[in-house]
């Protein structure tokens, strides 16, 4: 079976076709959250992944902008995008997010969380934020999302590792797999289609091979032009045009 994984879209239409038509063929499609917000294109987003994804998490974006959680918390420009993409969602856009279940849940083996296994809206950025969900995991590979960071951490007999893709750094598609191996424990991030924040602006993803017991992280390009000039067009904020080139 072959599993794209996706998080962290943000409302960026253009990145997320970008996404499919680079992934190819697939068996299944699984979105770890926060769908919308930052973005100019909600419910363009909602209405071309809602048909595609066999499983979602919620994000915590995703909350805020159907109203199930506070704005509290946000800063000044995440909280600015989100009361545009209140106003812009409809009905139908607003219900479904609200529905998305929290993380996190399994599948086939394999556990999906936005944030950390210990609480959907914590961030995994480092080996001390990884520790105890790594201790506490009862499945030996779980995808996060949340940070729009691609890579990961794992644990085997003790011994604390990394996972760092190695991309080459142009504008073109990249591809680098990493092989499962036996009683080791992942946790995983496809890293953010729309709004990447490790300094490659290229959407990010995964492709989960489950025979081959291969993840492969791909970045991709787009047309990130059309999407710095839908947010301009909206009234959102600056920054969040320029950021997406910046890839930060």
């Amino acid at each position: 079976m072959r599993t794209l994984i996706l998080s962290d879209i943000h409302g960026n239409l253009e990145a997320l076709e970008a996404v499919l038509a680079d992934a190819g063929a697939h068996d299944a499609l699984w979105n770890l959250g926060d769908v919308v917000g930052y973005g100019a294109s909600p419910n363009e987003v909602v209405a071309r992944l809602r048909p595609l994804a066999a499983q979602n998490v919620r994000g915590n974006h995703d909350k805020v902008c159907s109203g199930i959680a506070s704005i509290a918390g946000f800063n000044p420009i995440a909280a600015e995008a989100v009361e545009w993409t209140r106003e812009q969602l409809t009905p139908d856009a607003t219900e479904w997010l609200r529905e998305l279940p929290a993380g996190p849940i399994s599948v086939s083996g394999v556990s999906l969380v936005h944030g950390s296994p210990m609480d959907e809206d914590f961030y995994i950025v480092n080996i001390r934020d990884a520790w105890l969900p790594l201790q506490g995991s009862q499945q030996p590979l779980t995808f996060f999302g949340h940070t729009h960071l691609q890579g990961g951490f794992g644990w085997e007999e003790g011994r604390w590792f990394e996972v760092q893709p190695r991309h080459v750094r142009a504008a073109e598609p990249s591809a680098w797999t990493l092989q499962l191996e036996p009683g080791r424990r992942y946790l995983l991030n496809p890293g953010s289609v729309g709004q990447p924040r490790d300094m490659d602006w290229r959407a990010a993803y995964i492709i989960l091979d489950d025979v081959a017991k291969t993840v492969t992280f791909h970045r991709v390009p787009y047309d990130v032009e059309l999407a710095q000039g839908r947010i301009l067009l909206a009234g959102l904020p600056e920054k969040l045009a320029k950021r997406l080139k910046e890839g930060r």
